[in-house]
């Protein structure tokens, strides 16, 4: 007798059914993204890539529509994503809503190449010109402000964070290097990517030697120049100590600054602080030391340091417009006066704030006429001697309140020719003329 199939109850249906779709659901959840939660991100394709680095991007969830942008550089052996996981930078971007870029380097070994004749040039090729790449698309593709680009690195990024200062000055607004070297102090032309006598700091230059190297990486550039942080530990063996100090000499020189502090203090006790031109949060130079330690920097709190150093520990977003870190266009005034003889000329220069805000650190940029050269200055340090020149506040001399003038001058040879400058532009801005 044939056996009747009997047809399967609804019951047992949806249990296979279900039996077949959990493991599915299951399987979408646990690989579905996190839909609040900012993650790092690998970009491709972001430009002119000489040298294979890898772009990783952290935005965090408080961005604005025009963040600021932070560069921040590994070590050697290191990553971008190890950056991003092994320093305080991204939490801080949570906290304060600016993006950060971890460029990650490919090649054996993990450094930058800070050493090479064309990382050592804007626009020469190898790693700055990659990492110019990302802060462009950043600024193409996450509306980036390019009025507030900074960067920072540790070791080799720290090394880099002195070479893009030096080839991109009109890019980025400050950097802060933990445990670097001068910019140029590694280079190389036999091909090598380590310069044992500038880590074991034994190349000692002059201020104006270390800032000559640093201006010629971008000749004719007379515009306002980067701020700059520094910090190293006494005990490196890595890059050694001394390198701290000459890295001091190359930035209050680029900057124009005495090497005398203006300002000395210590915020931990193993920490000493000093500042170069100027006693606020946001001086032209601060170097910090820390007595005692090796390297291993930086450690918990430092991120911050520097962070506030930017400018950028404040969640108050600037206006949609490039603002302008200068006073605005006619906010200042020039009167300038030359007494001359057969082959020399005395010349006095007093420039007024006529704006209403005050002016803390000041550049002043003209161009001499052809066969003048500069022999000695004062009030001011002026550089370079001849042709395009700005010239930089001391220490005792870089605030002008509203209305406030101060007066510098210089002595120079001559060829026959003693006319004046045709014009003259304040941090950038152009001046009226008596």
């Amino acid at each position: 007798m044939p056996r009747t199939r009997r047809r399967p109850g609804l019951r047992t249906l949806l249990t296979a059914l279900l039996a077949g779709v959990t493991p599915l659901l299951a399987a979408l959840l646990l690989t579905a993204p996190s839909a609040q939660a900012a993650s790092l991100t690998e970009v491709t394709g972001f430009g002119a890539n000489p040298s294979n680095l890898r772009m990783y991007v952290y935005r965090p969830d408080s961005a604005p529509a025009r963040p600021a942008v932070l560069v921040a550089v590994h070590y050697c052996t290191g990553s971008g994503p190890a950056f991003y996981s092994g320093t305080e930078f991204a939490s801080l971007a949570d906290r304060y809503g600016f993006l950060v870029i971890y460029p990650s380097a490919t090649r054996s070994g993990g450094c930058f190449d800070v050493s090479s004749p064309q990382a050592l040039k804007r626009g020469g090729g190898s790693d700055p010109v990659g990492i110019m790449s990302m802060v462009t698309y950043a600024q193409q593709h996450y509306g980036a402000d390019p009025a507030r680009v900074f960067v920072t690195g540790a070791s080799s990024g720290a090394m880099m964070t002195n070479v893009l200062l030096g080839d991109y000055p009109d890019v980025f607004k400050a950097g802060a290097a933990f445990m670097g070297v001068p910019f140029g102090c590694f280079a190389t032309t036999d091909g090598s990517e380590w310069n044992s006598a500038c880590a074991n700091g034994t190349v000692i230059r002059t201020p104006q030697q270390w800032g000559d190297l640093a201006r010629g990486a971008y000749p004719g550039y007379n515009g306002p120049r980067p701020r700059m942080q520094v910090w190293h530990g006494t005990e490196d063996t890595t890059l050694r100590y001394p390198n701290f100090g000459e890295e001091i000499k190359q930035w209050t020189d680029v900057l124009g600054v005495s090497q005398t502090p203006a300002f000395t203090d210590h915020p931990q006790s193993t920490w000493t602080r000093t500042r170069y031109g100027g006693t606020g949060t946001q001086a032209p130079v601060e170097a910090v030391s820390i007595q005692g330690t090796g390297h291993t920097l930086p450690t918990s709190g430092m991120a911050a340091r520097a962070i506030s150093f930017f400018g950028l520990d404040s969640t108050t977003t600037p206006p949609p417009t490039d603002p302008p870190t200068t006073p605005p266009a006619g906010a200042c005034r020039v009167a300038y006066t030359t007494s001359a003889w057969n082959t020399g000329l005395t010349a006095s220069i007093t420039v007024t704030n006529t704006g209403t805000a005050p002016i803390d650190g000041w550049a002043l940029a003209f161009t001499l006429p052809a066969g003048q050269t500069i022999t000695s200055g004062w009030n001011a340090t002026f550089s370079p001697t001849s042709g395009a020149v700005t010239a930089r506040n001391v220490a005792y001399n870089s605030t002008l309140a509203p209305g406030a003038s101060t007066t510098l001058g210089f002595q120079a040879n001559h060829t026959g020719n003693t006319g004046n400058p045709a014009s003259f532009n304040l941090n950038g801005t152009a001046c009226q003329m008596n």
